[in-house]
């Protein structure tokens, strides 16, 4: 394993404590609820407590990437993973449960904009993809080791559901120590706080060969748009298109209803008449095939592109949904679960391996923690939203209904993907921003 993948390996951790965390509360929200008699309502709040955190950490996450470095930002991100774990396990009543779980939404969201922006800014080009697509697979492992921990932590009494929050600390303190053996990200070192002779090394490290041109282009981009630009300087027009990308990947992400049926799925299957018990084990399958198909996510990304990706998800996103919808509308529950995982399967090939790939491309160095800020922004309040309302929703519309509103935004974005996405395969990071912004200004001029 080369440098660049070693030093990706260690930030992509931050992506399985993103999964890990995401996906651990599924099977402690219904003791939750019970232990502290919530109401819907309040229920809700609670269990997106995290998401909201994320929210806050994707928005302001680009302010200490730039200013402290990608570096310094995930190891921070380490230190609310840990606070998080414990504090939610030893949670007292439903403020301190939310709180906690607040501060490890924080990490997660700060982790989808440091984690990929920085194995982006130290990935040779040709391995681009793969190496930020990491990130994903660590986040569907991170989903499958929680959902594998809560069934094997199942049962173990009252409190099972603490358990099964905690175990998030020992990944936490592995992740924190790695972090502080890689280095900074050589495109930041050039870019803000112009140390050349640093960033050459890390370069070097990475690939001897194209030092000297990394860094002319990384140097060419800086004095166009300096260091590292203000949100007024951001939104003032010069980034129209890549902004509309990232937000539209976002949106169409958790319009999809991918968080939701994370979240909630042992509640579905339950609705599908599976057995408590079968519901929590059906989850392990769900983490199983997201595990599985993002394996050919990440085999797939840097030879058939971003876009042949997100048309191959999109469909199959249309097919999993629908054939969902008509498993719960016509009573033959017995499709739901396999649908469910053809969802999921999708979801994995697709915008699972693409997103967070593809917003670390799209936007120039000195703009590209923003550009993942409004991204990951844009994902996390989308799913926060979801997730809140989620069990109301579940009590009162009929899981047709909801299905088939998925599917509908799913061709949407079959649309969006045919019609506006731009291909970033192979191509250098500073070629992908030049066209995005040249061809905005030369649009708007």
């Amino acid at each position: 394993m080369g440098r660049a993948s070693s030093w990706a390996l260690v930030a992509a951790l931050a992506g399985f404590l993103f999964g890990f965390d995401t996906a651990v509360i599924s099977g402690a929200e219904q003791a939750v609820q019970r232990v502290w008699s919530m109401s819907d309502a309040v229920h809700g709040l609670a269990i997106s407590a995290a998401l909201w955190g994320t929210v806050i950490g994707a928005l302001m996450g680009g302010w200490p990437a730039d200013r402290f470095g990608r570096k310094q930002t995930l190891i921070w991100i380490g230190v609310l993973y840990a606070v998080s774990a414990i504090g939610s396990a030893l949670a007292w009543d439903p403020v301190s449960f939310m709180i906690f779980r607040l501060i490890g939404g924080v990490g997660v969201g700060a982790s989808s904009v440091a984690a990929p922006a920085y194995i982006a800014e130290i990935a040779p080009r040709e391995q681009r993809g793969r190496l930020v697509a990491l990130f994903q697979f660590m986040i569907v492992l991170g989903i499958l080791v929680a959902f594998a921990s809560n069934w094997m932590l199942g049962g173990m009494g009252d409190s099972d559901w603490r358990w099964m929050l905690g175990a998030e600390t020992l990944p936490a303190i592995a992740y924190l120590l790695a972090t502080l053996f890689i280095p900074e990200s050589p495109r930041w070192l050039c870019v803000n706080r112009d140390e050349v002779d640093k960033a050459r090394t890390i370069l070097a490290a990475i690939n001897p060969a194209t030092v000297d041109e990394t860094l002319a282009a990384i140097r060419a981009e800086a004095s166009e748009d300096a260091r590292s630009i203000s949100w007024g300087r951001f939104f003032d027009g010069h980034l129209r298109r890549p902004i509309m990308l990232a937000f539209l990947i976002a949106f169409f992400n958790q319009l999809s209803g991918i968080n939701a049926i994370i979240y909630y799925a042992p509640r579905i299957f339950e609705m599908s008449g599976a057995a408590a018990s079968t519901a929590l084990l059906a989850t392990v399958g769900i983490g199983v095939i997201n595990l599985a198909f993002t394996f050919v996510g990440l085999a797939l990304i840097d030879r058939a592109g971003r876009k042949a990706l997100m048309y191959l998800g999109s469909v199959g996103y249309i097919l999993s949904l629908s054939m969902t919808a008509y498993g719960f509308a016509s009573g033959q529950f017995a499709l739901v679960l396999p649908f469910i995982f053809a969802f999921i399967a999708a979801h994995a090939v697709g915008q699972g391996a693409v997103i967070w790939v593809y917003i670390s491309e799209i936007f120039p160095s000195a703009a590209r923690a923003k550009g993942q800020s409004l991204g990951a922004g844009t994902h996390w309040v989308f799913a926060a939203g979801l997730t809140l309302v989620m069990p109301a929703v579940l009590a009162s519309v009929s899981p047709v209904t909801i299905f088939l509103t998925f599917a509908g935004m799913m061709v949407l974005q079959l649309l969006w993907v045919r019609f506006a996405m731009v291909e970033t395969r192979g191509r250098a990071l500073e070629d992908v921003a030049a066209q995005l912004v040249n061809s905005n200004r030369s649009s708007s001029s």
